[in-house]
C-alpha cells in the first residue's frame, strides 16, 4: 500500500548528510512516544511523525503488560531515496549485531545484547507505508522482543474452550488459512503464522497480535471477504494481503494464550483428517533450529521450549479445512490424552 504525504508531511528533514556530520551521528530526533508491542515496552525517538503514525497502527491496540526494562528503538529519516518500494531487505548477523539492509537508504542495525536499535529510511520511502512497517518497524522491534523477552515460535496460534494449540509447519503448510477457519467457526484467534513464547512461563503461554492476520494471496479462493484486498511485499519477496480483525465479522480475540497442544500441519490432496503423535525429540529438533546462535540468547530460549515441549504433540494429516477442524475440535473437547 501507498500513501500521498502532505506537502508538509510534518517532517522538517535536519538528516542530509553534511561535511561537519557524515555519519548523521547528531540529528535531532526530537519526536518520542512508547509503545507497547506484544505488551512490552518499546520507546521510539525519530524526527518525523509519520514513523510514530506506523508504530500506532501496527501497536497502538496494545497495553503494557510485562514491566520490564523499555527497549529503545532510533529511526533517522534522511532527505531523498528512490520513489520505487525498496527491496525486500537481507540480514546478517555477528554475535550480538544483527543488520537490516534494503539498500543504500534504508537499513537498520541491532545491538540485541542491550536491547537498541536503529534505522536510517528515506524520506521517499515514508510513501511504502506498509512496507516500512512489516520489513523495518515491527520487524525491527520483534527482533530485539525475541532476543531479550520472547522467543519466537513460526506457527498460528487458536484456543477453543481454553485450550490453546499452535499451529505449525513450513512456509505455506496452512497455517493462517486453518487458524483464520478456526475463528470463523467460534475458536479464539491470537495470531497467524508468528507466536511468541514467554519466557519462566509454566503452564507455557504464548503472545500474538490478534489485531490482524496476513494471509497468502491464495487464501482468496478459501475465503470470500478477502476479495479486492491489497497486497503487502513480504519477507523474500512474498506477497501478503493483511487484514485487520476488527474488518472481519464475529471473530473472538486474545493477545495471549495458554498453550496445551503443539500441531505440525501435514496438508494432503488424499488426506484423511487424523491426528498421529509426535514424538519431543522430533519437535524440539524442529523448534531449536530457529534458535538464535548466541550462547546466551540460545540458552534462554531453549530453556523456553523445554517447557513448552510438556504439551501434548501431534501431526494432523488433513486434506481440508472443515475436516481439520472437526478433529480439532474432537481433540479440545476430549482433551486429547491418547487421541490418535
Amino acid at each position: 500500500m501507498t500513501v500521498d504525504l502532505p506537502p508538509d508531511a510534518d517532517i522538517k528533514l535536519s538528516a542530509s548528510v553534511s561535511s561537519s556530520d557524515p555519519l548523521l551521528c547528531n540529528v535531532e530526533l526530537p519526536l518520542r512516544a512508547i509503545f507497547y508491542p506484544l505488551g512490552f515496552a518499546v520507546e521510539i525517538a525519530t524526527n518525523t511523525q509519520a514513523i510514530l503514525d506506523m508504530a500506532e497502527e501496527s501497536w497502538g491496540h496494545f497495553r503494557q503488560r510485562h514491566t520490564r526494562p523499555t527497549l529503545q528503538f532510533r529511526i533517522t529519516v534522511t532527505e531523498g531515496g528512490s520513489a520505487e518500494c525498496p527491496p525486500a531487505p537481507s540480514v546478517r548477523a555477528q554475535q550480538y549485531l544483527l543488520a537490516i539492509v534494503a539498500d543504500a537508504d534504508n537499513q537498520a542495525l541491532c545491538d540485541l545484547k542491550v536491547g537498541v536499535a536503529s534505522a536510517w529510511l528515506s524520506y521517499s520511502s515514508l510513501q511504502h507505508r506498509s512496507y516500512l512497517r512489516y520489513h523495518f518497524i515491527e520487524a525491527v522491534a520483534l527482533l530485539l522482543l525475541s532476543t531479550s523477552y520472547v522467543t519466537a515460535i513460526h506457527a498460528a496460534c487458536v484456543s477453543l474452550h481454553g485450550r490453546g494449540m499452535l499451529l505449525c509447519g513450513d512456509s505455506g503448510a496452512g497455517k493462517s488459512s486453518l487458524a483464520y477457519a478456526c475463528a470463523r467457526a467460534g475458536w479464539t484467534y491470537t495470531s497467524d503464522d508468528a507466536s511468541y513464547l514467554l519466557s519462566n512461563a509454566n503452564p507455557p503461554r504464548v503472545i500474538g497480535n490478534s489485531h490482524q492476520i496476513r494471509f497468502r494471496p491464495s487464501a482468496k479462493d478459501l475465503f470470500p471477504e478477502l476479495h479486492g484486498r491489497s497486497l503487502t511485499p513480504r519477507a523474500e519477496g512474498k506477497p501478503s494481503i493483511e487484514v485487520p480483525i476488527s474488518d472481519l465479522a464475529d471473530i473472538d480475540t486474545s493477545d495471549e494464550a495458554q498453550i496445551n497442544y503443539i500441531i505440525f500441519l501435514n496438508r494432503q490432496p488424499s488426506a484423511i483428517s487424523t491426528l498421529v503423535p509426535v514424538s519431543r525429540t522430533r519437535a524440539s529438533q524442529r523448534f531449536f533450529q530457529a534458535l538464535y546462535p548466541v550462547k546466551e540468547i540460545r540458552e534462554v530460549q531453549a530453556s523456553a521450549l523445554q517447557h513448552l515441549l510438556n504439551s501434548e504433540i501431534y501431526e494432523l494429516r488433513y486434506r481440508d479445512l472443515h475436516h481439520a477442524i472437526n478433529r480439532l475440535e474432537q481433540l479440545a473437547r476430549d482433551r486429547g490424552t491418547g487421541l490418535v
